[in-house]
């Protein structure tokens, strides 16, 4: 018997079929090996084996009004004229009396400071020249003033207007040392805090076990001042009435208390 063969011919792929089997070859290789990474995990929003704590978040605030003891002016003399040797000359003068007449109300010179020195050209612009003329110079000198002595407030005032001093930029009032008033507002500010997170543990039938945290805010508030009106023209021996009314000192607290 001869052996017979059969020849089969199968057609091989063209080129671009080759590279696309290639690439869906690779693909099905990186799916498997990124297929844990990409299942599906479960997220934590807390660690479970942390019990959360429980807690009361409450404000308070304490208020201490205080008596000023202490005063601040701003006084000031301003002087105008043709050269800057006239208006120089003029505000020496008229603030060398001003200082002397706060020496003189009791004032020491530790207390008194000069804010403002300032010298500026005044100018003409109605003729519409450019630059526009020069028509003189102005001169301001300011000094604040510390009075310790509240009974010497009116009588600092009147001396400095009378001497020369022809600005006075307000009065303000304050206490000098205010440590105690904070400490006493501060605690009656915690207590307060202390008092509302009782009720509302109470309320809830929970108990306070501790505080998780304290922040404060301290402002010092002036009440309302009466100044008093300056006397008028022609006036006898008036003094200028000055009034300090009072100062608050306010502290407030927010406080979180752990509650169980």
């Amino acid at each position: 018997m001869s052996t017979q063969h059969v020849t089969i011919t199968l057609p091989l792929p063209g080129s671009r079929a080759r590279w696309i089997a290639l690439g869906l070859g690779a693909g099905l290789v990186a799916a498997s090996i990124a297929s844990p990474a990409l299942s599906p995990r479960q997220i934590l929003a807390a660690d479970p084996g942390t019990t959360p704590e429980h807690t009361i978040s409450v404000s308070g605030t304490g208020r201490v009004v205080l008596s000023p003891d202490t005063a601040e002016l701003r006084l000031g003399v301003t002087t105008s004229g043709k050269t800057v040797a006239v208006v120089r000359a003029a505000a020496a003068k008229s603030m060398t009396a001003v200082l002397a007449s706060l020496r003189a109300a009791g004032i020491a010179d530790r207390d008194v400071q000069t804010t403002i020195l300032s010298l500026q050209p005044a100018y003409d612009y109605s003729t519409g020249t450019n630059p526009p003329r020069l028509t003189g110079y102005t001169l301001s000198n300011a000094v604040a003033v510390t009075v310790r002595d509240l009974d010497n407030v009116g009588d600092a005032i009147d001396g400095a207007l009378a001497a020369g001093a022809t600005s006075l930029d307000g009065i303000t009032f304050r206490v000098q040392d205010q440590t105690a008033a904070e400490k006493q507002a501060r605690e009656a500010a915690v207590s307060e805090a202390k008092s509302k997170a009782t009720v509302l543990a109470a309320a809830a039938g929970v108990s306070i076990g501790g505080v998780q945290s304290i922040s404060e805010t301290v402002a010092s508030i002036p009440y309302p001042v009466y100044y008093g009106a300056m006397a008028a023209p022609g006036a006898k021996d008036v003094a200028t009435p000055v009034s300090p009314g009072s100062n608050e000192i306010t502290v407030s607290v927010a406080v979180v208390y752990l509650i169980g």
